[in-house]
């Protein structure tokens, strides 16, 4: 398809040496005005000229990926720097797409590769993707024709390509081709989403449940914990089970269980589907976390409440509400809202922006045969992400529970967010702000385990 860019690149198998030339060759072509920097006109023409044909939005695609600076142009080492790493995405796609690893994708590889992502395609539609690349007539494409064809293409993952497939070939799978992290088209059309769904709901609630003891330690050390007392973990446990036996650990784990909602908003933020970027993630997760919170605030009220009681002070959450309602009011169901919601912004946003960096930072520096980074990976990914998402929101979380709680205490003086944090720091100091923290950072890698191995095994119980 790009005969002008083969003949260019690639009619010999070169070396890395080479590479550099052909880059300089390849950019002294775009840069029309030869002033060492190629703007996105010069960019649109160039390609033009060269015979490629970019999507809607690529040319900007590729300049905003490629400017280091952000000064709206590239020079020959911004230029150089994103070809090489963009080669490098592009080669583990091929290798997905390379089933048998014989250095060929036929249309058979093509089709298979669809249908891992839960779409189906005709022979036909996979070798009408596969003519639109096959520049030597073969019938089966090798890395040079790929790397041809993608090389001024912004598109590096399956899912980007695959949608770019369907746009360019006008497949017929769908009325539009989004493929989100969790649901295909084909999940959504066939029903598996709710299967997908509930693997997740399952997953979130096991998960939930087995760490609920370490869960309602760290509420336990939040609220009574002080220099005065100095209640340790032992000692917690300790005064939990001479109070309530050893089923008062898994107090408020029902109502926790259901606050266990997760909207996605990275699909909706980011600027290109299957794109996004580090400062997008960030806006992602926090308003993820703010809309979530917003809407099971009144149950992550009663969580604590419920977590906190004492034998026989509430039959249940409808008595714990019905209370709460007649005692204090609706206002009651809201308290310690303003410190949740802002320690929502760092915990979620740090959180999601952590995770993905450090996913895609191990994909571009040590990935080799697949794009899938592995269980280890991500669960080292999470924990780390997790762990720098409560540092940087554990003092509001703590802020937001002795709100909550405060009513509920006898004897305790009902103090607004800002009075609150002073009286800690001047009894308590600064890690006063941290009591607690210890419980639930001993929950990470066990409720992210859990998770894992529970979704995994409800995806193959229910046939996904």
């Amino acid at each position: 398809m790009y005969p002008a860019m083969r003949k260019l690149f690639f009619t010999d198998c070169r070396c890395a040496g080479d590479l550099g030339k052909t880059y300089e060759e390849l950019f002294a072509k775009l840069d029309t005005n030869k002033d060492g920097k190629v703007d996105i006109s010069e960019l649109k023409a160039g390609l033009a000229a060269i015979g490629i044909q970019p999507g809607q939005g690529a040319v900007q695609k590729i300049i905003s990926s490629a400017d280091k600076n952000k000064d709206d142009v590239l020079d020959f080492k911004e230029f150089a720097k994103y070809l090489k790493e963009h080669e490098k995405k592009l080669r583990l796609t091929f290798k997905t797409l390379d089933k048998n690893k014989d250095g060929q994708v036929d249309y058979m590889e093509i089709q298979q590769s669809f249908a891992d992502l839960g779409l189906e395609i005709t022979k036909e539609d996979a070798k009408k993707i596969l003519q639109s690349i096959d520049s030597d007539g073969t019938m089966s494409l090798d890395w040079n024709e790929w790397r041809a064809h993608f090389l001024l293409n912004p598109a590096t993952s399956l899912q980007e390509i695959i949608r770019y497939w369907k746009h360019s070939t006008v497949l017929d799978i769908g009325d539009s081709l989004t493929i989100p992290d969790e649901f295909t088209e084909e999940e959504k059309t066939t029903g598996l989403w709710w299967k997908q769904l509930m693997s997740g709901a399952v997953a979130g609630a096991v998960s939930r449940t087995g760490t609920a003891p370490l869960d309602r330690m760290k509420v336990f050390m939040q609220v009574h914990a002080s220099k005065s007392n100095n209640i340790s973990l032992t000692g917690g446990f300790k005064q939990m089970l001479k109070e309530g036996g050893v089923t008062s650990l898994w107090r408020g784990n029902g109502i926790n269980i259901l606050t266990e909602v997760s909207p996605q908003y990275k699909k909706l933020l980011a600027s290109e589907p299957g794109k996004i970027q580090t400062h997008e993630r960030f806006m992602a997760g926090s308003l993820a976390g703010a809309t979530a919170q917003t809407a099971i605030y009144p149950m992550e009220v009663m969580k604590t409440r419920l977590t906190l009681r004492k034998t026989g002070q509430y039959s249940g959450m409808f008595d714990c509400a019905k209370k709460i309602l007649q005692k204090e009011g609706v206002k009651a169901f809201y308290k310690g809202y303003v410190p949740n919601i802002l320690g929502i912004i760092p915990y979620a946003g740090i959180d999601l922006a952590v995770y993905e960096s450090l996913k895609n930072f191990w994909l571009s520096k040590y990935a080799k045969e697949t794009a899938n980074p592995g269980v280890l990976v991500l669960l080292g990914c999470g924990t780390i992400s997790s762990t720098c998402g409560q540092l940087a929101s554990y003092p509001l979380a703590l802020i937001r529970t002795r709100m909550q709680a405060q009513a509920s205490l006898e004897g305790s003086e009902q103090l607004p967010m800002g009075r609150m944090v002073q009286k800690i720091l001047e009894k308590e100091g600064f890690f006063g702000l941290y009591r607690g923290i210890l419980p639930n950072f001993m929950k990470v890698i066990p409720a992210v385990s859990i998770s894992y191995v529970v979704y995994e095994n409800m995806r193959s119980s229910l046939g996904i």
